[in-house]
């Protein structure tokens, strides 16, 4: 999908957001429904000079097309604006994209699954201690080391935060390397490592994809009788 598939869908979005039971899709009451203004082939190139890398072409053409941002997946499509001269992502976690390295490639591989496996395997359990005191030093000592490599800056280079899903989970769109393009699962928060989304058949989920799909489950909700 590029710029013809997304003709219609900003007055999708609106027409659902007006329906009667828009109020009760997942997160409408953090996006309202609201889609910002498209962005010019202006912006976009000052944008992509920024960062030094062009945007992939599906997401590009939502952003000349759609809207900036605003509804969309879960709590909304984090939008990009110009504060200050410089462009940005806004929303809760977007700062955590580097965008100094967005012209990186998004590694292909994640940590050693068995340096993961072993390093769980050590967490602290509060029933080996008698002094909570004595927990709360060990698990804040193993939380380090398991940021130190869950969170390294190197495992997120080459891509955006877009979506905020609470509870500190979020989705991220690669910008470069072999998965430019594709939407990833951020659940480290739970001890989970980042994974990109799967269609049924086990094909990377696109940018595309990814907001059609929700268009048309918010669509079967937002539609239906109260």
């Amino acid at each position: 999908m590029i710029s013809g598939g997304w003709v219609g869908v900003r007055q999708r979005v609106g027409a659902a957001g007006a329906g009667p039971s828009g109020s009760k899709v997942f997160g409408a009451l953090g996006h309202r429904w609201i889609v910002e203004d498209p962005r010019t082939h202006g912006e976009l190139a000052e944008l992509e000079a920024q960062t030094g890398v062009r945007l992939p072409e599906e997401y590009r053409a939502f952003l000349l097309h759609v809207g900036a941002g605003g509804a969309g997946p879960a709590y909304g499509l984090f939008p990009v604006r110009r504060v200050q001269g410089r462009w940005r992502w806004e929303g809760d976690g977007a700062d955590l994209a580097d965008l100094s390295r967005l012209a990186e490639p998004s590694p292909d591989q994640g940590p050693d699954p068995k340096l993961l496996d072993e390093l769980r395997a050590q967490r602290p359990e509060e029933e080996d201690f008698d002094d909570i005191e004595d927990f709360d030093d060990a698990i804040e000592a193993w939380d380090e080391r398991w940021e130190v490599i869950m969170f390294a800056p190197e495992r997120t280079a080459g891509a955006i935060v877009i979506s905020h899903l609470g509870c500190a989970q979020r989705e991220w769109l690669i910008i470069s390397g072999s998965h430019r393009g594709t939407i990833w699962s951020d659940c480290r928060v739970d001890d989970v490592d980042l994974a990109p989304l799967l269609d049924d058949d086990g094909t990377p989920v696109t940018f595309a994809r990814w907001y059609t799909d929700w268009l048309e489950k918010a669509e079967r909700t937002a539609l239906s009788a109260p």
